[in-house]
């Protein structure tokens, strides 16, 4: 069977979005048989969904896997899903939809990982015990949002001191608020997680914007900030994942 590989991404116009789509597209065709991988984007930027599934397509294969790249279970999932089962109607070609990249261990070992080589890099050789970590998130109106950030700061709360999340907009707690949470917890280093795929607008100005007085205006002396979340081999091997699932499945 000729099967191809397409990621559904929310959109962004900065370019290190489609730039880390196109290298996780290669590196995935380099561990899976798929005639084609390619990429594509719900909103904000093209090529949109029906452009990526048109491309796909045209390559001949007889299955598209459609991956929705997403870290919530939210409306934008849903958006995406629907689009795409609107164009399986008009095609006789198989599409199998996947999971989102959420409620998965693989996600908690990235975290962790992101957070041990910011300490690292930092020369700060406290035990896990002692950190405290905030992790920021986009925020979603969805229930199911929170419930996967929650995932997150449950898995980790046995390795550090105290584990709490934030979000940049749409619901509470913000970012202001989760600093000063971590103020009333007297944290002595505190790791903030970037808990975003791309390396787009929200990570480069959004939450800076909200962040950086946050911390200005605290007590919070020994605060460290991790890389985002997306440019990590382990978030390939979740695709790869969450594609076998369904495939398998067939």
């Amino acid at each position: 069977m000729k099967r191809g590989l397409l990621i559904i991404d929310r959109g962004s116009r900065e370019k290190e979005a489609s730039q880390e789509l196109e290298t996780i597209c290669q590196e995935i065709k380099k561990n899976r048989d798929y005639v084609i991988t390619n990429y594509c984007f719900l909103e904000v930027e093209p090529p949109y969904i029906e452009a990526g599934i048109s491309k796909c397509l045209k390559e001949g294969i007889d299955s598209l896997t459609v991956i929705p790249y997403f870290l919530y279970p939210g409306r934008k999932v849903k958006n995406a899903i629907s689009d795409v089962e609107k164009l399986q109607k008009d095609s006789k070609i198989e599409f199998l939809i996947t999971k989102p990249m959420s409620m998965h261990k693989t996600l908690v070992e990235i975290v962790e990982n992101r957070i041990s080589t910011t300490l690292k890099e930092n020369q700060v050789t406290l035990p896990n015990k002692d950190v405290d970590v905030m992790i920021i998130g986009h925020g979603s109106k969805d229930p199911n949002a929170q419930t996967s950030l929650d995932y997150i700061v449950n898995e980790l709360s046995d390795s550090y001191r105290n584990v709490s999340r934030c979000w940049l907009e749409i619901e509470q707690p913000d970012i202001f608020e989760g600093v000063k949470k971590c103020e009333k917890d007297n944290s002595k280093v505190l790791v903030i997680v970037f808990y975003f795929l791309h390396e787009g607008a929200h990570v480069k100005t959004d939450i800076n914007i909200d962040l950086i007085p946050a911390l200005k205006n605290s007590n919070l002396k020994n605060t460290y900030i991790t890389k985002h979340i997306g440019t990590d081999q382990k978030i390939i091997n979740l695709i790869i994942e969450r594609a076998k699932e369904v495939e398998d499945a067939d």
